[in-house]
């Protein structure tokens, strides 16, 4: 029991988010971070980590005061050398995208940060995940594991690319249930408060956003950016491709509404 107990660890919150840090841990170790903190699990700990609202029946607090979310609403567990999430509540479990796992469902999770989304008709609520990855060959220290984990997919963006897809993407990044982008109305007049010397209006915004779309379409080969390859009515498809593009490669993560606070 002390063996075990010693490859189980405790994430405190102010390690920040897990699409930015990497915990050290050997290959295969589970990083959770919660509401108020998380815990780290080596992969030979024989040990299941818990999760839901009620803080003291679990090790993850998640949704805490949402009485939505189930108080144990789900488990990871190690199974034939790989983490695998269980949804024991009541609510689905939302993986980057629109894929949910229902009460009862399980799936494996894949090495690399991954965010999931408890979700409740009041808000989803964020439980981070991040599973060391093997080092890849020829890297001794593991230096290379850690470059490809944190900075592998992240999409390049200007500053002010990025101050036009956080205001566009804000109600994704609050977390809100069933979320949409902004109109390019609502967003020239957010920044158009925000910075009042600078000429913001919706042509502006929408052709910054779409500059965006046809380089990550045309460099990176993300699939569903442009008109021809969306069925109609296209509304607000494109954007919203968009969008889960850059949460899911974390281009943009929840700290980054700092930008419209400024």
């Amino acid at each position: 029991m002390a063996g075990s107990a010693s490859k189980v660890t405790l994430l405190p919150l102010e390690i920040g988010s897990l699409s930015s840090t990497v915990p050290p841990g050997l290959p295969g170790t589970l990083h959770v971070l919660g509401s108020n903190g998380g815990m780290s699990v080596a992969p030979d700990a024989d040990f299941a980590l818990l999760f839901g609202r009620n803080a003291p029946e679990v090790h993850v607090c998640v949704g805490p005061g949402d009485t939505r979310v189930s108080r144990q609403q789900g488990l990871i567990v190690r199974e034939c050398s790989r983490w695998v999430l269980r949804n024991t509540g009541r609510p689905p479990i939302r993986f980057p995208g629109s894929r949910l796992l229902l009460g009862g469902d399980r799936a494996p999770l894949a090495a690399g940060y991954t965010p999931l989304f408890v979700v409740s008709s009041r808000q989803e609520h964020l439980l981070e995940i991040r599973i060391a990855a093997s080092t890849p060959r020829g890297s001794a220290n593991g230096q290379g594991a850690h470059e490809e984990e944190t900075h592998g997919e992240v999409r390049d963006l200007s500053p002010e690319e990025k101050l036009v897809l956080v205001c566009l993407a804000q109600r994704y990044l609050r977390l809100e249930p069933q979320p949409q982008p902004l109109t390019w109305a609502q967003v020239a007049f957010e920044l158009g408060e925000l910075r009042p010397d600078e000429r913001w209006t919706t042509s502006r915004a929408a052709h910054i956003v779409a500059n965006v779309r046809t380089r990550l379409s045309k460099k990176d080969g993300v699939p569903g950016l442009l008109e021809e390859e969306v069925p109609p009515p296209v509304g607000n498809t494109l954007n919203h491709n968009l969008i889960t593009d850059l949460l899911v490669t974390t281009t943009l993560v929840r700290s980054h509404l700092r930008l419209l606070e400024e």
